[in-house]
């Protein structure tokens, strides 16, 4: 049977192209339509052209259509991807000056200095929302899978108020756990695993190699190897010293983005001073300044491989599965074929124990033609939990209260809750520039007093 996957913001290339890639890899999704939506027409252009040189090189050649139009590309969608981000790296760039200038640093709330700011999560979740009204509307019936950050918030927010529509969030961040796994010898296909918690701050407390129990080999690898690793890798590493660090704190190993740049850098107290963080051999600003590099590289490389027909845009990326959650998740609830992936929902089976039923977790859960089942995962230790309700949890209570009632108040205690905010008056002053901005005229509006 024929299927239409939608995706929003299409202009990012690569994303675009692991997508094909991914399809391209996948016989039971061959038939399908893939319609490509941005209002960046120069960088829908080149995605497109890109995917479709892509298809063509490789012999599967898929239904590729492309539209600035949206509700043209929901019209008839059965999978509907989020990817949007509204503003670009510039709104993130020129808020965080600010937010410096404040006294604020990466390592604090990720609703400052970090890609899930208040003043980017503002637009992010009003355009979640309108997407999600016009499914609603055009297409009632499918699966609204919410890549876009940020997903925690996202999550919470759409499924507490719209719990009719098939919503699901998706993030890769898990996959840390692979690099553990190479780190200590074992082949992915021999390891099976348990990481839950909310998106961005997500723990092993399950870990079997070969159907045994492998974290006495985490302990023992903590124990013997850690350390040297720590002399030799890159700053801001996975397994670095703050990871390991952490690990010995709290019993449990932080995966993928629950301590690097790309999850907030937490826990601020690796990040109170340039020394520290040396110590612990963390570095956010040069994370992200190397990140905002590969970004526009790629673009530029994307731009050139769509248009450039002496490239072979296989060259660019090799034809092998991306190890994405998209297509595998999309091939299970279209194909009833049943595997279990890492989701984010609302935790109202309590999937999670201990985090509210009514708040977004990330989880393990069955796909299949039936939907998406979360499973019940083992408890973490309370002195995770703790942190989690502290610094995960409650500003995105807060920051959805602010957004509901439109008080600028609540933003301002928002800002609060950041570790190295010290006064109302810093508080109040950082939301003043960030608000008086040109580009914010919207956002200063719609939180008037």
């Amino acid at each position: 049977m024929k299927r239409k996957i939608s995706v929003i913001g299409a202009g990012s290339g690569m994303f675009s192209l692991n997508m094909i890639k991914d399809l391209c890899l996948t016989p039971n999704l061959k038939d399908s339509e893939i319609c490509f939506m941005d209002i960046n027409e120069e960088k829908l252009d080149a995605a497109y052209h890109l995917c479709k040189r892509y298809s063509a090189e490789t012999g599967v050649e898929l239904e590729i259509t492309k539209t600035t139009d949206r509700e043209a590309c929901l019209r008839g969608a059965d999978f509907i991807i989020n990817t949007v981000l509204i503003g670009g790296y510039q709104g993130w760039k020129e808020g965080w000056e600010l937010g410096k200038k404040w006294g604020y640093r990466f390592g604090g709330s990720m609703h400052i200095m970090h890609d899930e700011a208040f003043w980017i999560n503002f637009y992010q979740l009003r355009m979640m929302e309108d997407i999600l009204l016009d499914i609603k509307r055009i297409c009632p019936d499918a699966w609204y899978i919410m890549v876009a950050n940020p997903v925690m918030a996202g999550i919470t927010y759409l499924q507490r108020k719209y719990p009719e529509v098939r919503l699901v969030g998706l993030c890769h961040g898990f996959g840390g756990v692979y690099n553990l796994a190479e780190e200590l010898g074992m082949d992915r296909e021999d390891i099976s695993y348990e990481i839950p918690g909310v998106n961005h701050f997500v723990w092993l407390n399950s870990f079997l190699y070969k159907g045994e129990d492998a974290m006495p080999l985490v302990k023992e690898w903590v124990a013997k190897k850690a350390e040297e690793y720590g002399k030799k890798c890159k700053f801001s590493d996975g397994l670095g010293p703050k990871p390991v660090d952490l690990y010995k704190k709290f019993g449990l190993f932080p995966i993928g983005d629950t301590a690097n740049p790309g999850g907030g850098a937490w826990g601020s107290w690796y990040h109170t001073s340039r020394e520290v963080e040396e110590r612990w051999n963390e570095d956010p600003d040069t994370w992200f300044r190397e990140y905002f590099e590969s970004s526009l590289s790629t673009v530029e490389k994307v731009k050139k491989a769509a248009f450039d027909t002496s490239v072979k845009v296989t060259d660019l990326i090799p034809f092998e599965h991306s190890r994405e959650p998209m297509i595998p998740l999309i091939e299970s609830l279209a194909c009833d074929i049943e595997r279990v992936i890492i989701v984010n929902t609302l935790n109202d089976g309590e999937y999670v124990p201990g985090v509210p039923r009514d708040f977004e977790v990330e989880i393990p859960a069955v796909v299949s033609a039936r939907g998406i089942q979360g499973i019940r995962t083992a408890p973490l230790p309370k002195s995770i939990i703790a942190r989690m309700y502290r610094d995960r949890i409650a500003p995105v209570e807060m920051e959805l209260a602010a957004f509901e009632s439109h008080s600028r108040e609540l933003l301002i205690d928002l800002i609060m809750m950041d570790p190295f905010n010290r006064t109302k008056e810093q508080a109040e002053g950082f939301l003043e520039e960030i608000l008086n901005l040109p580009y914010h005229k919207e956002m200063k509006e719609y939180f008037t007093p």
